[in-house]
């Protein structure tokens, strides 16, 4: 069967961790906004759970999130994915979230698969769509060394949103656009905010990502090889009585010295916020070899 066909198992990645500053005093490090039900009566986590599980199974969401959290984590998620929640020995960065969650994937798959990174924290009013534009995004993802990013069209020079610049025709996968990325920037200036949206070319990153697992990890190896070499050293002792203390490995890693481009790269990982204009996202898809092309913002 030709590799780019051959069916793989989807799992979903909630990303949970977070200090619980951005809604203080509400919210706290052991109860942060995702464990909170800001809007409606379940909890941000709970509502995230909800929309993936008619799209994944229970027990294919993994939730990566913190010591402190862990437990508030567990009692909120289903039966069959409190097994998968992943604790990170200490807080490191969002790639490292990722990578922990993939290495865990592929361990669970015995072998590749397709994963969607969600941050737990989004509000999003039409589950049912966002399913929609998930399944084709996967789609998208499932050809070997594709990595697609959800997109949404600014309706303003918004300076709190990372964007993403788009580059190239267009194509189409079940009815919505897919465009290659050319670059990542965070956080823009007002100024530079408004020749971004004046452009049309510029999207407001939903910090929502979707690839194979080789894919990631290829990547993570290419530009975070130290990050990649102890994941892989701990991904031997998943299932066994040396994990924990092999896990602990991962929270003395030196944070990586690391050029212009990589820090633009980083930070695609970090959890962007969507509005209710999420019924009109796009999403952007990267091929492996457009990834010298990302540069950083000036």
């Amino acid at each position: 069967m030709n590799e780019t066909m051959k069916e793989l198992a989807t799992h979903a990645v909630i990303l949970a961790g977070g200090r619980g500053t951005r809604f203080w005093p509400r919210s706290r490090v052991r109860t942060p906004k995702q464990l909170l039900n800001i809007v409606g009566e379940e909890t941000m986590l709970q509502q995230t759970v909800a929309r993936l599980k008619p799209l994944i199974p229970s027990g294919r969401i993994w939730t990566v999130t913190n010591m402190e959290q862990a437990a508030a984590v567990r009692n909120q998620v289903p039966t069959e994915a409190r097994k998968r929640v992943l604790t990170e020995p200490t807080g490191r960065n969002t790639a490292v979230a990722i990578g922990l969650a993939a290495i865990h994937v592929r361990h669970a798959a015995s072998g590749d698969a397709l994963m969607a990174v969600l941050p737990a924290d989004h509000f999003i009013e039409q589950p049912q769509e966002f399913r929609e534009i998930a399944r084709a995004a996967l789609d998208v993802a499932r050809e070997p060394g594709r990595m697609v990013v959800l997109g949404i069209p600014p309706t303003g020079p918004e300076t709190g949103y990372g964007y993403i610049e788009r580059i190239g025709e267009a194509i189409s996968t079940k009815g919505f656009t897919v465009f290659a990325v050319r670059r990542f920037t965070e956080k823009p200036e007002l100024k530079l905010a408004q020749k971004y949206v004046a452009s049309g070319n510029y999207h407001w990153n939903a910090g929502m990502f979707f690839w194979r697992v080789s894919t990631f990890l290829e990547n993570l190896k290419s530009f975070l090889p130290k990050t990649h070499a102890a994941l892989e050293k701990l991904a031997e002792f998943i299932g066994t009585r040396n994990y924990e203390r092999s896990a602990g490995a991962i929270s003395v890693l030196g944070r990586p010295s690391i050029n212009c481009w990589q820090r633009k790269a980083a930070k695609m990982f970090w959890p962007g916020k969507v509005t209710r204009s999420m019924q009109k996202v796009i999403f952007c898809g990267a091929r492996q070899n457009s990834w010298p092309r990302l540069a950083c913002a000036t």
